[in-house]
């Protein structure tokens, strides 16, 4: 008798472990992406995110990537997901810019947070709760999925000594930063890094910016550009984000919420870990291969700065949503300022 209870103690044991998995639900997702897989820390980072999640959910959660322009355009990420046509999306947050004014502070904002301060900000300073009612009204539930280490300023196929050589120069430029060097008379397009080497080539772009050092090789800017400017005063951060379906997000019961957010959350660590461990040797490949690497002095970064006050204040009267965003990065990152002044070394001490 003991020995047949103690049985069906074990075996009611067994099944209630077993009832979580087998209760688990099934989700099947292809998500597009705005940058190719094999753009280390900014493209690879949503592929990891889809390994994760099979394994943390015993395979019930697959979310399928598929590269730029197989399913969609590659800055069609948002209008896709807003739309129902795919449950799901990953992008860096800004090229919906014209429908979303307030979209690219979340993607980057020139002379702003750099990661760390802006993982703080959206975790701890009400910026994820700001980032949801943006995105609410468009049906977007969007989930911050990475980040990584500042971009370089940009290739130029000619020296930039002074703000007036960027008068009536043909230049590649997204979000705020694009907005910035029009405001200092540049020429300004968005093209997706697929089409950039070539428009580079053929003197379409007299320069272009799009990301770390390690992205900009694989897109291989060096042989059609010789100069190469840092710091990326425009993209202090650059953050990307998993879209989805705001209706098919309330679909999914509450653990499955959880684990994809929980590994979203992860991915923010892996993205910027990755950016920041590669970044020194290719800048050592790029001195080889003759690359002149440059520093945009006090100058021109003044220029920038004073470009992007303007850009701000303009941005900010012409959309309350924008401002109360704008108005929230900017008191969180004064109020943590003096902290980064004092409790961190000078970048300049050796």
């Amino acid at each position: 008798m003991k020995s047949s209870l103690k049985t069906l103690a074990l075996a009611a044991s067994l099944a209630l472990i077993a009832a979580p998995a087998s209760a688990q639900e099934k989700v099947r997702w292809g998500v597009p992406m705005a940058f190719g897989s094999n753009l280390l820390a900014l493209g690879d980072t949503m592929p990891w995110v889809s390994e994760t999640l099979k394994k943390i959910s015993g395979g019930t959660i697959n979310l399928q990537v598929f590269e730029p322009g197989k399913l969609v355009p590659a800055l069609a990420i948002f209008d896709t997901v807003s739309a129902g046509k795919a449950e799901a999306g990953y992008s860096w947050m800004g090229y919906e810019l014209g429908k979303v004014p307030a979209s690219a502070l979340f993607g980057a904002v020139p002379f702003g947070m750099e990661s760390p301060q802006f993982a703080a900000w959206m975790y701890f300073g009400g910026g994820d709760a700001l980032l949801k009612e943006v995105y609410k009204p468009h049906n977007v539930y969007p989930i911050f999925c990475g980040s990584i280490s500042p971009e370089a300023a940009g290739w130029f196929r000619k020296e930039i000594k002074t703000p007036a050589d960027l008068s009536g120069l043909k230049f590649r430029a997204a979000g705020f930063g694009g907005k910035v060097y029009q405001k200092l008379g540049a020429s300004v397009t968005v093209l997706p890094g697929g089409e950039l080497f070539q428009a580079l080539e053929k003197g379409v772009l007299d320069g272009t910016e799009f990301s770390l050092p390690t992205v900009d090789d694989q897109l291989g800017f060096y042989k059609v550009a010789q100069y190469y400017y840092m710091p990326g005063w425009h993209q202090p951060s650059t953050n990307q984000y998993l879209y989805v379906n705001l209706d098919a997000w309330n679909k999914l019961k509450p653990q499955t919420q959880a684990q994809i957010e929980t590994t979203c959350t992860a991915a923010v660590t892996i993205a910027l870990a990755k950016a920041e461990a590669l970044q020194g040797a290719v800048l050592a490949k790029f001195e080889k291969e003759g690359v002149k690497a440059r520093q945009f002095d006090k100058v021109m970064l003044a220029a920038f700065a004073k470009a992007t006050k303007e850009v701000m204040a303009e941005e900010s009267a012409a959309d309350p949503t924008f401002k109360k965003v704008y108005d929230s990065m900017t008191a969180f990152q004064e109020q943590n300022r003096k902290w980064h002044d004092y409790g961190y070394l000078p970048r300049d001490f050796k």
